[in-house]
C-alpha cells in the first residue's frame, strides 16, 4: 500500500487531459492530495497548493505520484532532477507509466541510497491465467467508450458509490493505473501479455453472490486503432451483463490520432453489444454516460436531454449529477 498523503507530481503535461491520474486522485481521494508540483510549461492545475519537494516534505507529504500519463507512458529527462529530489527529501515515488522506475538508473541509486521506494503499479504482480469464458455466479457491469478517456473510470467509481448508496453489493474493480492508485488493488490491463488479458478479468471478477455487482472499470475504445484490444479483452473476460456508454461530446476527433473520427454511440452500442453477446447472450446496454465538463450548465442538460429523447436510454454525466439513474437500471 502507497504512504498518504501523495505529492501529485504534474511535471510538463501539455494538457490537462494528460494529467488525468492527478485528476483521478484529486476528485476521488481528495484526502490523500496534499499539493501538486509543476514544471516550467505545465498546461495542467488539480487547483492545489503548488508546492516544492521541501515544502510537500515539511507539510507530511509520504508519497510523489507521478500524475501525468503522456503517449507511450514514458518517464521524461525533464523529470529525473525533481525525483530524485523527492527521494532525497523522505518520499517514496509512485507510478503507472509503461516506462518503469525500477528501470531508470538514477533512480534506482537514488532509492537505495536514500532507503526510499520505487512502486511501479503497471506490473503485474499475478501469473494470469488464460481466459476460459465459462459461466460464472454475479453480476458484472462495464464502461465501454466512444475514445479513450472519456470517463470510463469516473462512471464505474460514481456507479459503485451510487449501488452502494442503494445497499446493493457492489466492488469497483480497477483494471489501470489510476483506479490501481486510488483503489490500492486492481489488474494492470494494458501491461498483462496479450494471451492473457481476458483471463485477468476473469481473475479480477471471480464468481460471487448472484445479487453482487462488479462494476469493471474500462480501458480503450472498440473504435480506436492503438487500442482496442484491452476493450475487447475486458468484454470477454468480463462476461459483462449490462454495459453503459461512455462519451465526451466535444471531441473531434479520436485522442491522438486526428485522421480518424470518434464512432456514433449507436455504432458503439451495436458493436460492443455484438462482441458482449458471444461471452453472455444476454447482455444488455443499460445507459449513457456522458462527460460534459466541456459544456455548461445549461448546454450539459439540453445536449443530455437530446440524447436520452434519440437513444431512448438514461443519459447522465455521472460525475455533475450522481450515477444513481444507472444504479437504478442495475438494481431494479
Amino acid at each position: 500500500m502507497l504512504k498518504t498523503p501523495y505529492l501529485l507530481f504534474l511535471g510538463d503535461a501539455p494538457d490537462p487531459l494528460a494529467a488525468k491520474v492527478a485528476q483521478g486522485i484529486r476528485d476521488w481521494r481528495p484526502e490523500y492530495a496534499l499539493g501538486q508540483l509543476r514544471l516550467a510549461g505545465c498546461q495542467a492545475d488539480m487547483k492545489l497548493p503548488d508546492m516544492s519537494v521541501e515544502q510537500a516534505v515539511a507539510q507530511g507529504a509520504k508519497t510523489l505520484v507521478i500524475g501525468v500519463a503522456n503517449r507511450g507512458g514514458v518517464i521524461s529527462e525533464k523529470w529525473l532532477e525533481v525525483l530524485e529530489q523527492a527521494l532525497a527529501a523522505g518520499m517514496d515515488i509512485a507510478s503507472g507509466l509503461h516506462n518503469l522506475l525500477r528501470d531508470e538508473p538514477r533512480l534506482v541509486a537514488a532509492a537505495e541510497r536514500h532507503g526510499r521506494q520505487l512502486i511501479d503499479v503497471r506490473v503485474p504482480q499475478v501469473k494470469y491465467p488464460i481466459a476460459d469464458g465459462k459461466p460464472r455466479a454475479g453480476k458484472r457491469c462495464l464502461a465501454v467508450g466512444t475514445d479513450c478517456s472519456v470517463g470510463k473510470m469516473y462512471t464505474a467509481l460514481a456507479l459503485d458509490s451510487a449501488l452502494k448508496a442503494r445497499d446493493v453489493k457492489s466492488s469497483f474493480r480497477a483494471t489501470g493505473q489510476t483506479g490501481i492508485l486510488i483503489t490500492g488493488e486492481g489488474v494492470p490491463l494494458d501491461a498483462v501479455v496479450a494471451d492473457f488479458m481476458a483471463g485477468s478479468i476473469e481473475w479480477l471478477t471471480p464468481a460471487n453472490d448472484e445479487d453482487h455487482w462488479d462494476i469493471i472499470e474500462g480501458q480503450g475504445s472498440l473504435f480506436h486503432p492503438s487500442f482496442s484490444g484491452v476493450t475487447l479483452a475486458l468484454i470477454h473476460g468480463g462476461q459483462p451483463d449490462a454495459l453503459i456508454l461512455c462519451h465526451e461530446p466535444t471531441r473531434t476527433h479520436m485522442r491522438g490520432l486526428p485522421e480518424y473520427a470518434l464512432p456514433s454511440l449507436e455504432q458503439l452500442r451495436e458493436t460492443a453489444l455484438t462482441m458482449a453477446r458471444i461471452v453472455n447472450p444476454s447482455c444488455r446496454v443499460i445507459g449513457v454516460s456522458v462527460n460534459t465538463a466541456g459544456l455548461d450548465e445549461q448546454e450539459a442538460e439540453r445536449y443530455l436531454a437530446d440524447l436520452e429523447a434519440r437513444l431512448e436510454l438514461p443519459c447522465v454525466d455521472p460525475f455533475r449529477q450522481g450515477a444513481d439513474r444507472l444504479a437504478g437500471e442495475l438494481s431494479s
